[in-house]
Parts: structure tokens; sequence; C-alpha cells
């Protein structure tokens, strides 16, 4: 039962990051309203890609036994905060939006790398798919970075 809670614990992590992803791009999405309809489709996309990871790592917990996270982490509304101090000072421009975004990826690498280096025990298929979704957010991060 300990080594579930444990894992539990670990994904509930993650869905709370992406939680904080979706909701991190919602708010780009609506900041970019009047800057670049190209950017609010990614960003679009973006918030769409972590509705789904959080639902995957949902359905590890429940299949763990424990109840999935609701809500978000302390941290990400440090960061949407943020978002919304940076856009105010910059007028909303594309870089100033960009810029926050990237620093959300680089944030939401972390939790993950945390994961896969935690000493919770995890069946090969959570493994992969916290390595898959990790890769996912490396390649958004790079995607981000492109614009």
């Amino acid at each position: 039962m300990e080594r579930n809670k444990n894992l539990v614990e670990v994904l509930n992590d993650l869905v709370r990051i992406n939680h904080d992803r979706t909701e991190g791009y919602a708010k780009a999405a609506d900041n970019a309203r009047d800057i670049d309809v190209d950017l609010r489709a990614i960003f679009n996309r973006l918030g769409n890609e972590s509705r789904e990871y959080a639902q995957q790592l949902a359905d590890e917990v429940v299949a763990q036994g424990g109840e999935p996270a609701e809500g978000t982490t302390a941290s990400g509304k440090i960061y949407r905060a943020c978002m919304d101090v940076k856009a105010t000072f910059s007028g909303k421009d594309r870089t100033s939006v960009l810029a926050a975004c990237e620093f959300g990826e680089d944030a939401a690498q972390k939790p993950y790398q945390e994961a896969l280096a935690s000493d919770a025990e995890m069946p090969a298929g959570v493994r992969q798919l916290i390595a898959t979704q990790k890769s996912a957010l490396k390649t958004s991060h790079d995607l981000i970075k492109k614009y």
C-alpha cells in the first residue's frame, strides 16, 4: 500500500503540473488574442495537450487505487501571476508572452525529471508514460523557443 501511495503522490504532482500548464496556455492564448492568431492556435493546442496528459496521469492514479488531484500547484499560481505582471508592463507583446511560456515549459521539465528519478516503485508502463510526456513537453518547449 505504501508503494502505491508514493506512486499516487508522484503522479498527482504531474497531474497538477499539467493543470498549471493548461491554465497557463489559456492565459497565454488570451494575451495573444490581439497579437498573433498563429500563436493563439499553438497555445490552444498546447493547452489541449496538457488536458490529455492530465487525464492519462489521472487514469493511472485511479489504476493505483488513488484519487486524482484537482487544482494546480502553488508555483503554477505564481507563474500565472508572473505572466500577468509581465503582460501589464510589456504591453502583451509577442516576445513577452513567448518568454513567459518558455519559462513555464522549463518549469514543467523539473517535476517530470524528479518523477523519473523518484524512489517510488512504478510499473514499466507508468515510467514509459512519464518519459513519453516529458519528451513531448521538451518538444513543446523547443517549439515555443523557435517562435
